[in-house]
């Protein structure tokens, strides 16, 4: 690997055990503008470009990772996610394209507050307040994940005030009108259908929930949102497609009124929305 132009074959003849050629080339081509800032068309116009050392090693060194199945998100440190470049590690969960649906159905709503519970990466509550002028709030149990948010926040110019808190034992104090959450929702004994990827690199606590309680952080939300939403209030959820009807059944029995559940663009049970009477 001396040149610009090798990059490509150097990243398949590596990794061809590990993805598929076309995940393998989005791979190289993320790799190539972390490393050397060149888009596609750039790495034609600069394929006979050499290598330095250094850039030869780095770019090494992202295929070793990736042979051991860890995320290129976590390798580069960032991901785009709804426009947005956020910073990542592994005490915060990647953003998923099924999130961007959600932010995209949250925001057909009109309101002027808004919660994020669980936040991670700070991705659905950033991305609300930068194309909204709603003041928003987040919280998560991980000082971690707060500090990357707090960042995330910053580098893309919004305003969220953050706060650590574990839901399960903390409650809320203000009203809103938007309340939202991701919670952990793969059961334990899901475990064995996850992904090496995601096993083996991407917090378990943001993931995993008891087989014994797998409606633990729905029904303390619920139960929260039913004192902390004004009347007219929404409550949206990204949920385990194989409890959509469940949670539909407790928000119903709490109260809730007009709930919805949407499926993602793989056709899945995804995301429920509910209105608090």
């Amino acid at each position: 690997m001396e040149k610009v132009s090798d990059i490509i074959p150097f990243f398949k003849s590596n990794l061809n055990q590990i993805g598929d050629e076309k995940e393998i080339i989005s791979w190289a081509y993320l790799s190539i503008k972390h490393v050397l800032g060149f888009n596609r068309s750039e790495c034609i116009v600069y394929k006979d470009q050499k290598l330095s050392k250094s850039f030869q090693l780095e770019l090494q060194d992202i295929t070793q990772d990736l042979s051991k199945q860890m995320p290129i998100q976590y390798i580069l440190g960032h991901c785009r996610f709804y426009g947005l470049k956020f910073l990542l590690n592994h005490h915060v969960l990647i953003p998923r394209p099924e999130t961007e649906e959600l932010i995209e159905w949250i925001l057909k709503e009109s309101f002027s507050s808004v919660l994020d519970i669980g936040t991670g990466s700070g991705c659905i509550a950033i991305c609300l307040a930068k194309h909204t002028n709603a003041q928003v709030n987040a919280l998560d149990l991980s000082e971690e994940a707060i500090a990357l948010a707090s960042k995330n926040a910053q580098r893309n110019n919004v305003d969220v005030s953050f706060l650590i808190s574990d839901i399960l034992t903390t409650g809320l104090k203000e009203k809103y009108d938007v309340i939202v959450s991701n919670p952990p929702y793969v059961l334990e004994n899901e475990k064995q259908y996850i992904a090496a990827n995601v096993l083996d690199y991407e917090p378990h606590k943001a993931l995993f929930v008891s087989n014994m309680n797998p409606f633990l952080f729905y029904e303390r939300i619920i139960n929260l949102a039913s004192n902390h939403l004004y009347t007219g209030g929404c409550l949206f959820f990204e949920i385990n497609e194989r409890y959509g009807n469940q949670i539909m059944d407790l928000l119903y029995n709490k109260g809730f009124v007009d709930i919805e559940l949407k499926k993602d663009i793989n056709d899945k049970d995804r995301m429920i929305k509910a209105i608090w009477k």
